[in-house]
C-alpha cells in the first residue's frame, strides 16, 4: 500500500507503517517521483520520502535499547535469514541480494518469506523497521 499525502507528521506515518503501509510519498514530490514510488511499492519494495526516513531514523536514535522481545525473536532466524534481513533494512532488492550472497534471486525470495512467517510481519517495510528496532541495524551503518 502507498500512501499520498499532504501530511509528514510522525502520527501520520508511524500509524500507516504499522498499518501496512509499504511507501509513503507527499503529494508535493515531482510526478517521476510518485511514478517510481508505485512501480517501488507494486515490485513488493519499500519506499519513503527522505524527510520521513531522516526522522524515521532519529525517533530510532532517540529510543536507546532494542526491544527484549525483537532481539528474542531474532534467534529465530537463520543465519542466512539474519543475512537478508540485514540487507533488506539496508534498502536492498532481491535481486541485489541475490547479487552479493550469491544466491539465486528465488532463493532469496524463500528466504524473505520465511523472514516474514517468522516474524509475523506483513511487508518488506515492517522488516525495515524491526530490524532497526531490534538493534540488528543500526543508523549510520
Amino acid at each position: 500500500m502507498l500512501i499520498l499525502t499532504t501530511f509528514d507528521l510522525d502520527d501520520y506515518v508511524f500509524g500507516a507503517l504499522r498499518a501496512g503501509a509499504s511507501g509513503f510519498v507527499l503529494k508535493d514530490a515531482p510526478a517521476a517521483d510518485l511514478v517510481h514510488a508505485v512501480r517501488v511499492v507494486a515490485a513488493g519494495d519499500a519506499l519513503l520520502a527522505p524527510s520521513v526516513t531522516r526522522r524515521l531514523i532519529a525517533d530510532y536514535a532517540a529510543r536507546g535499547r532494542p526491544d527484549r522481545r525483537d532481539v528474542a525473536l531474532l534467534g529465530e532466524l537463520t543465519p542466512r535469514e539474519t543475512d537478508v534481513l540485514r540487507l533488506i533494512a539496508h534498502g536492498r532488492s532481491n535481486q541485489e541480494i541475490a547479487a552479493q550472497l550469491v544466491l539465486a534471486e528465488q532463493t532469496v525470495k524463500t528466504h524473505v518469506s520465511r523472514v516474514l512467517a517468522k516474524l509475523s510481519l506483513r511487508d518488506r517495510a515492517q522488516v525495515v523497521v524491526f530490524a532497526y528496532e531490534s538493534g540488528l541495524v543500526t543508523p549510520g551503518e
